[in-house]
């Protein structure tokens, strides 16, 4: 099954609800859309799972909207879908940018709904380089980015899958499909909210809504993440969540949840079912 939510400004907000139990519920990276969690949704339904996934706002098949295209929006977009479907006793699994959008949903909105957090490759606490955190990425990185995604967008995608999966790396297993995927995925989106995105992901500090995450949360980073670097990230949040369990993937990308899918669906079921 698969529909879409109208939210207050009119924009809809596309989403798969597939399965029965305990909901799973996904939050992706940019610039892609839920199918990034394709083997995920797949796996965690044959498990006895509910999976759902949303597509952002001017990404995949949402809205492609002018205004809006920031995280107070996002996080209320979330909180939109999950009021539509009444779902209760959730697992929030962000990746990337979907990281910052659920710790943003439950500081904005609260655990009411969530049962546990599952962040992987997630841009919190902050992703810019700042005198108080000197480990992150300077702006003109960002500054690149913007330039790509506003310009030939197309080869900007096609070029950016290299970084985003390892395909640089000796011995990566990365495939032409992987690659094509990923276009797909970008290209289906809006450019001016995958533009404003960048700001989202980059610029905007997570650390107050991660010090409000009070249910378990399990943190997955590969350390050969060329995207978002793991001791600005992961290293960080796993020390201001609350009781949070690391898990630190040897050799893995930023995407990893398609070039690690076995090993990460283990970890993912194996915390769910606790």
């Amino acid at each position: 099954m698969s529909n879409f939510v109208t939210v207050n400004d009119g924009a809809r907000i596309f989403y798969k609800d597939w399965g029965t139990g305990q909901p799973v519920v996904f939050a992706h990276g940019w610039p892609l859309s839920s199918d990034a969690w394709d083997p995920q949704m797949l796996f965690m339904g044959q498990n006895g799972y509910r999976v759902i996934a949303h597509d952002r706002r001017s990404h995949g098949r949402s809205s492609q909207t002018w205004d809006g295209n920031n995280m107070d929006t996002y996080a209320d977009d979330l909180a939109a879908v999950l009021d539509a479907l009444d779902v209760k006793d959730a697992i929030l699994v962000g990746h990337s940018t979907g990281g910052g959008e659920v710790a943003h949903y439950i500081g904005r909105h609260g655990s009411t709904r969530v049962a546990k957090v599952v962040l992987v490759g997630a841009v919190p606490p902050l992703m810019l380089k700042t005198a108080s955190n000197p480990a992150g990425t300077p702006l003109d990185v960002f500054d690149g980015i913007r330039k790509g995604t506003g310009g030939d967008r197309s080869q900007f995608f096609k070029d950016l899958a290299t970084p985003f999966f390892g395909a640089n790396r000796d011995g990566n297993s990365v495939t032409e499909g992987m690659r094509d995927s990923f276009w797909l995925q970008g290209m289906l989106g809006g450019v001016k909210g995958q533009y404003d995105c960048i700001h989202e992901f980059s610029e905007v500090d997570y650390t107050e809504d991660l010090k409000k995450i009070d249910v378990p949360a399990l943190i997955v980073h590969g350390n050969d993440d060329q995207i978002v670097p793991f001791d600005a990230s992961a290293k960080l949040s796993s020390q201001i969540i609350k009781d949070a369990e690391l898990k630190v993937y040897a050799g893995a990308p930023h995407g990893l949840t398609l070039t690690h899918a076995d090993q990460f669906n283990a970890d993912l079921l194996a915390f769910a079912r606790r």
